[in-house]
């Protein structure tokens, strides 16, 4: 009867999570952030830490997690070396299901006008799967490599906005600018786990990860012009790209085991510089509407299509550490990263992007004691808070600063007594952030965010068959 009661309450929990999915897949193709700064570059970058890293302010280049029962439950998206700390390759027991979602609310407020707009989207985070490929022998050795994969997006363009103007020879000229797009990541990462000889055992982790970046960038000016006497065409100017090209980010981490059974960890990554391919279609026309609203080209002026180029996105690294103390009940951390983007590129054109860095902070509580008496279900919660700031790599005039505020926890799915007997669970992940991206100019667009990020992260023994529960 045990079993056929843990059979369907496994049974409930998958069949949530793929709800889950389904909702973050439907409402990601209908987000509208209509933020203006999206036009340039590759758009707003989304942070690239899973849900725990942002509750502690994105700290993630010296994280590694030993999560519920010392296994890791989720995966470093942003340092692939962390992967070095799943272990345990028995029929992958510890393999990791992780995925995230989040939640924003925009508010755009000009500096000159009391005039703002706000708005809220549901979109997808990322989907990581990771597990254990570690030999026999090297588990014995007390060495451990993993793998992993999934998908996840780095930036989103979505604006549309409407500008209209008087003129003294004609009524007035509205103007629709419009735009859409984003890059994405499918990626494989490996990481592998050395511990050395001595007293406390230090280890050393280094990772790789790998894949293909593809995105688009569509955009459009239609220009109208209003008179009561003359009849003028209507214009459109339109871009569309399309582009795509490997990647290649490596990372390590050293840990330090100190004397009071504390732990040191160290890491460092880099994302190297990426070259993509890219096809280009460029419109100049006329048009119309038909009685359905839909356009109808008159006449064109200009067309492109399929001019090849490259997109260069710029070398990106950074360092960061993290201190655990000897109960493992608390984890402080710090990251530094740069991105070089005075070096990218879009046709050989040089946009409004400068070199940014971001820096960040956090903390994290585990209630759990070492000596395992932990019978209550608020003791599996994990609690964090943290903050970050720097300049966006977006620069008008002068560099526009970003700044938030993070929090989260962890919250069990499973019992404390199934998370003892068996070493299985599932968690809900959630944080959140509330920040804002302001110049200290009298001249331009304060951008006032909050973001809800939740995730759901398994390690259970899939493919292990069971005889006896």
């Amino acid at each position: 009867m045990y079993l056929v009661k843990l059979t369907t309450r496994h049974l409930k929990i998958k069949q949530s999570i793929i709800i889950l999915i389904v909702l973050l897949f439907s409402t990601h193709a209908h987000a509208q952030e209509n933020s203006p700064y999206s036009r340039y570059g590759i758009g707003d970058l989304v942070p690239n830490q899973n849900i725990t890293n942002r509750g502690m302010g994105g700290i993630s280049i010296g994280y590694a997690d030993y999560g519920l029962i010392g296994h890791p439950f989720n995966i470093n998206l942003n340092n692939p070396a962390s992967l070095g700390n799943l272990s345990n390759t028995k029929n992958f027991s510890n393999a990791i299901f992780d995925i995230g979602g989040e939640v924003d609310f925009l508010t755009l407020k000009s500096n000159t006008s009391t005039e703002k707009f706000s708005s809220r989207n549901a979109v997808m985070s990322y989907l990581q799967i990771a597990f254990p490929v570690s030999t026999k022998k090297m588990e014995k050795n007390g060495n451990s490599w993993a793998m992993s994969f999934g998908l996840r997006p780095i930036s989103r363009i979505n604006y549309k906005i409407e500008h209209n103007i008087k003129n003294d020879a004609i009524d007035s000229i509205n103007t629709l600018y419009e735009g859409f797009g984003g890059v994405n990541q499918i990626n494989i990462s490996s990481g592998y786990k050395k511990i050395g000889k001595g007293i406390y055992k230090n280890a050393l982790c280094v990772g790789i990860s790998s894949g293909l970046t593809f995105g688009n960038k569509d955009y459009s000016t239609k220009t109208s012009i209003i008179n009561d006497t003359v009849k003028y065409f209507r214009s459109n100017y339109e871009v569309k790209s399309r582009f795509n090209g490997i990647f290649i980010n490596t990372g390590l981490q050293y840990e330090i085991h100190l004397k009071n059974s504390s732990v040191l960890r160290l890491g460092a990554f880099a994302n190297l510089q990426q070259n993509l391919k890219a096809k280009q279609s460029s419109y100049n026309e006329t048009f119309g509407y038909d009685y359905n609203g839909g356009e109808v080209k008159i006449d064109s002026v200009l067309y492109q299509e399929d001019t090849k180029g490259k997109v260069i996105l710029p070398l990106s690294y950074g360092t960061g550490f993290t201190y655990q103390s000897k109960n493992k009940q608390w984890l402080i951390g710090v990251d530094y990263e740069c991105t070089n983007w005075s070096n990218y590129k879009y046709y050989d054109n040089n946009e409004i992007t400068s070199n940014s860095w971001t820096f960040r902070a956090g903390v994290e509580y585990y209630p759990v004691k070492s000596n395992g008496n932990n019978k209550k279900y608020l003791d599996y919660i994990k609690y964090r808070t943290g903050f970050y700031f720097g300049p966006d790599y977006i620069k008008t005039i002068n560099a526009r600063n970003n700044f938030a505020v993070t929090g989260g926890f962890s919250l069990p799915l499973t019992t404390p007594r199934y998370i003892q007997s068996r070493g299985e669970y599932v968690t809900l992940n959630t944080s959140f952030e509330i920040g804002n991206k302001s110049s200290n100019q009298s001249v331009g667009i304060k951008e006032t965010f909050t973001r809800i990020n939740f995730g759901v992260s398994m390690n259970a023994r899939w493919f292990q068959k069971r005889s006896y529960d």
